[in-house]
């Protein structure tokens, strides 16, 4: 286990170490000024230049590049170009909106697709996986501002159970922040509960036919008991990742429902800070971002060890 754990941590790194050369390239080649364009058309070419000199875009390519990687390293994000506050604030000011509504989504998806996938599988080619089969197949068709769209007309401006959008605060009251974010965390999860039972569904049916199902079953095990006991924790392992993508779709992807439901999160800072050539905060945020995808990844590859011991043995060889 200790040489498949170093593996997989090297790869994280290196990964990272790339993902930041790569993430550093591409924003700084996206033509504009930042300093140009926060001072407007009525800035004199020396308050642009002071202006530049004060945020650091003089240095050199390599210079900028480490200066933001240590900063990175030791907390400091630098400081927003438009907001003239540390970077780091305004993440975490907006994680505390977009890590709850993803975590949300996520459980929501997770606790329809599961049992959905379970019993399609068990009903096999009968009505009842039929129909659960071509609602999962709508569910992956229809885009989720859709659903989004939908459900504010039904819940908001019909039943008018929940707000239109926007978000109170933690200091609110846990509930009713909580309240605030269903809607958003109900669109985002109907399409990847869609994807993820048909996944449930076919790695199901794939345990199902093993040796050691049917063993189990000659032994007098019901479908359903060899199913619990045998079958469903490998059955789960292809799961495993579609979870982990869909947790960094999820928290990277949520721009458009955010945007939908007016809520202050991380996607909406990111479309924000783009159309304001605020540099810095798009580079710190697609770099966190990207850590998390490598994360959860790792995460995955750890829990794939514990759910199958193979590949601890395969990881030392």
């Amino acid at each position: 286990m200790g040489s498949y754990l170093f593996k997989r941590l090297l790869s994280l790194f290196v990964t990272l170490f790339i993902a930041t050369i790569v993430i550093f390239i591409m924003i700084e080649v996206v033509p504009g000024d930042p300093a140009a364009f926060m001072m407007g058309l009525s800035g004199s070419t020396e308050a642009a230049d002071a202006l530049r000199e004060e945020l650091g875009l003089n240095m050199s390519a390599w210079d900028r590049y480490f200066n933001w990687i240590g900063g990175m390293v030791g907390g400091d994000f630098g400081i927003s170009y438009t907001y003239r506050i540390p970077v780091s604030e305004l993440v975490v000011d907006r994680m505390m909106v977009s890590v709850p509504l993803t975590i949300y989504a996520l459980l929501l998806s997770t606790a329809i697709a599961i049992p959905v996938g379970v019993i399609s599988a068990s009903k096999r080619g009968t009505k009842i996986d039929t129909g659960l089969m071509g609602a999962a197949q709508f569910g992956v068709a229809i885009p989720n501002f859709w659903f989004a769209i939908l459900l504010v007309l039904l819940f908001s401006t019909t039943l008018k159970w929940f707000s239109a959008g926007g978000f109170p605060g933690w200091d609110a009251g846990f509930f009713t922040a909580l309240k605030s974010l269903t809607l958003p965390a109900i669109s985002l999860a109907l399409p990847q509960a869609a994807i993820l039972s048909r996944v449930m569904r076919s790695s199901v049916l794939e345990v199902m036919n093993e040796d050691y199902i049917r063993t189990a079953r000659a032994k007098g095990l019901s479908k359903r008991q060899a199913l619990i006991r045998h079958g469903l924790r490998n059955a789960m392992i292809p799961v495993l990742t579609i979870l982990g993508l869909q947790f960094s779709f999820l928290l990277a992807g949520g721009i458009i429902i955010e945007s939908i439901f007016s809520l202050p999160g991380l996607g909406r800072l990111v479309f924000q800070s783009i159309s304001q050539r605020d540099l810095i905060v798009v580079k710190s945020i697609v770099t966190l971002l990207v850590m998390s995808v490598v994360m959860i990844t790792f995460l995955v590859d750890i829990a794939y060890a514990w759910v199958d011991p193979r590949l601890r043995e395969g990881g030392k060889s």
